[in-house]
């Protein structure tokens, strides 16, 4: 089962849990009642990632003669993060969660040989990113100790083993040292007795074109590369 399925079923359990009203009767004592009322509080993320490409192929790459196919596929990684959270009223906050991502991507490229078979070839694309989102947080009125919420906001990543600058003699496929682009999110808060606790479903989407461009086959077929990211995390606060 994939990430994107595990996610789903989750959110299903979590939501048929939570609506339900032998579980709402139950939760008659509110947890943690001032903790709205914070101004600034922090916490910490710790989650997990899928990591791809939107990938256009260039104007010539139908006149290649030695690549076929080539296909983005994303891979699993994790995340660590803290939370620093401002309470700017009842429904909104403003948050700041820097985070460290490990992550890969593969291009898998379908090329030809010169005896006529094709052979597959697979450039893998690992990355550890310094992120800097800040978002607004949308938040729905409290119901006894849950509530949820919405995300939005703007993302900004170093890759710190970016290989842009790197000679290109083993035919790397290389990509820029930033990027930026949006981010969307859902979400629950569960306040339980000593924290507050919430999983949360994300997706980021690159603006820019991260492909450094080189006279490698491997890169003259591909048009841009721009970063896809969908990420399910756990935050405690």
């Amino acid at each position: 089962m994939n990430l994107s399925k595990n996610i789903s079923l989750l959110t299903i359990c979590l939501i048929v849990l939570i609506g339900s009203p032998s579980y709402a009767q139950r939760m008659k004592v509110k947890n943690l009642e001032k903790y709205d009322k914070q101004k600034i509080h922090f916490g910490f993320l710790l989650g997990t990632n899928t990591t791809d490409f939107r990938l256009t192929k260039a104007d010539n790459f139908y006149k290649s003669d030695s690549v076929l196919v080539v296909e983005a596929d994303g891979k699993s990684g994790f995340n660590l993060g803290i939370i620093c959270n401002l309470h700017l009223g009842n429904n909104f906050d403003l948050r700041f969660v820097p985070d460290l991502a490990f992550s890969q991507r593969n291009l898998n490229y379908k090329m030809t040989t010169p005896i006529g078979p094709t052979d597959m070839v697979v450039k893998k694309v690992e990355s550890t990113f310094i992120e800097f989102p800040l978002e607004l947080k949308f938040k729905s009125n409290r119901v006894n100790n849950y509530r949820f919420y919405v995300t939005g906001g703007f993302r900004y990543m170093i890759d710190l083993v970016s290989q842009a600058k790197v000679e290109n003699e083993n035919e790397l496929v290389k990509l820029e040292r930033k990027d930026y682009g949006y981010t969307i999110g859902l979400g629950m808060d569960l306040y339980l007795p000593l924290f507050k606790f919430a999983p949360e479903i994300k997706m980021f989407q690159g603006i820019p074109n991260v492909l450094t461009t080189d006279p490698s086959v491997y890169t003259t077929t591909i048009s841009s590369l721009k970063s896809r990211v969908f990420t399910f995390s756990l935050t405690f606060e």
